[in-house]
């Protein structure tokens, strides 16, 4: 049985919940992989962030975003709405809030700065989608049919940032 591990870079604009098709890649590096029967498992290791199979929408609105897309997060802000004071949601607590203080100190992917940190919203979402998307390969190919697409979910509106999908696949 054959395993292997690829990575793909995904930047999330930082203003809205980005959706990002990665469906291509996933295809692209199942091929380099060579694995013709098996599984590729799709996956975040960010705690903000999804992986989700959904239809491909052709229809757009001004942003760009699929309306499919577009109506998931009007539905997702009437149940969990974003996230603009310390008082919408008790995350932060200030322990956490000095955590972060010290980490960023030594990474400055985290920011000193608080109001990135409001962002209950985004991890209560990643939560319900959860982090990765199972795929079967038959052939070569996921079997995700000829509408089906996979998208990367970052929930969090408060930065841009790079983020990381891991994909392993194995089989034969």
């Amino acid at each position: 049985m054959k395993i292997e591990h690829r990575t793909i870079e995904v930047e999330s604009n930082g203003r809205r919940v980005t959706y990002q098709d990665i469906t291509e890649e996933v295809k692209e590096l199942i091929r380099e992989a060579g694995v013709r029967d098996g599984m590729c498992i799709v996956s975040s290791q960010h705690t903000t962030c999804s992986v989700i199979f959904e239809e491909y929408v052709h229809d757009k609105d001004w942003n760009g975003d699929e309306l499919l897309q577009v109506d998931l997060n009007r539905i997702l802000d009437k149940v969990i709405p974003r996230q603009l004071t310390e008082s919408d949601y008790l995350y932060p607590g200030p322990e956490h809030v000095a955590f972060l203080e010290e980490i960023s100190k030594q990474t400055p992917e985290y920011p000193n700065d608080p109001a990135t940190i409001l962002n209950a919203d985004a991890h209560i979402r990643a939560s319900l989608f959860g982090s990765s998307q199972t795929l079967i390969i038959k052939d070569g190919e996921p079997l995700i049919g000829s509408v089906g697409y996979i998208y990367f979910i970052d929930w969090d509106q408060n930065r841009k940032r790079k983020r990381k999908c891991n994909l392993m696949m194995m089989g034969n």
